[in-house]
């Protein structure tokens, strides 16, 4: 399976409306491919294409509750603790587990020598699985309300994507998401805008992604906006601009509705059966 992530720095460029319409260009050449929304946080591709769910799975981790009558109030627990989900007061008798902090790591666990520790299972959010007759295939990662990190959900989503080509919708930013999405990927598209920010935002993702080793290309939605600082940097830099899309008020439309944007629309189908071909091009193996 190659593994393609859509992502950006910036939130709002464009890359749901990137993943969603290349997944359905190499859904159309008849491309054994899935679209893994690692979004978890406000997961949407799924609202692009009419398929039925098919399979929900729950997304648990182990976290700690304290036996008070058991307690010793010694606060190893909490020194071994590297996320502060632990408060121990001793004078006040007080022990507590911040749920929304703890990671599941087990530490405190093994740091109590008096049994005061043990584990429950919280719900983090699900995996969904979509797909229809046509051979389209999606997966979802939802998280729960309240739930402090996306990570784990994200993390089970995209171990639960099985295809010879998976497109990852990555998360917004370049924290915690979205490294661990870029790192289960093979190849990774930069979705910008010719903004101030969006070029800011770029410089931060080009960093991440050279310090990781991870090949990568850039495209640019709403061209024509602004002026050329963007395709500058590009060119100083040497990063591929591997597409441009350009800024359209129906394309916005579209989109807005919850339409894909190739239907309907030659001359921007024929820009992501171009894009799809470079990608083939470079994973090798797939050919359209």
């Amino acid at each position: 399976m190659f593994k393609i992530a859509v992502a950006n720095g910036k939130g709002g460029t464009g890359k749901t409306f990137v993943s969603t319409n290349l997944y359905q260009t190499f859904i159309e050449y008849g491309i054994n491919a899935v679209l893994t929304d690692c979004d978890a946080e406000e997961p949407n591709a799924a609202s692009f294409f009419k398929t039925e769910l098919k399979e929900s799975k729950q997304v648990t981790q182990k976290v700690p509750q304290i036996d008070s009558s058991k307690c010793l109030f010694c606060g190893k627990c909490q020194d071994w603790c590297a996320y502060n989900a632990i408060l121990i007061i001793k004078e006040r008798g007080l022990s507590r587990v911040m749920e929304e902090l703890c990671h599941g790591c087990g530490a405190c666990s093994v740091a109590c020598e008096n049994g005061a520790i043990t584990e429950k299972e919280m719900l983090l959010g699900e995996v969904i699985n979509f797909s229809d007759n046509s051979g389209c295939k999606i997966v979802e990662g939802r998280l729960k309300v309240g739930v402090y990190t996306p990570v784990p959900v994200l993390k089970r989503a995209i171990n639960s994507t099985y295809a010879d080509l998976a497109i990852f919708d990555s998360p917004p930013g370049t924290s915690c998401p979205f490294i661990h999405t870029v790192n289960a990927s093979d190849y990774v598209i930069l979705v910008t805008e010719p903004t101030p920010f969006g070029l800011n935002d770029l410089k931060l993702s080009v960093e991440i992604l050279q310090k990781m080793g991870r090949p990568f290309s850039v495209i640019i939605n709403r061209a024509g906006l602004g002026n050329r600082v963007l395709h500058d940097y590009l060119k100083r830099e040497n990063i591929e601009l591997i597409m441009e899309i350009p800024f359209d008020k129906e394309i916005a439309s579209a989109y807005s509705k919850g339409k894909l944007a190739v239907s309907g629309r030659p001359l921007l189908a024929a820009k992501f059966s171009s894009l799809a071909r470079k990608l083939t091009d470079k994973i090798g193996g797939i050919a359209i």
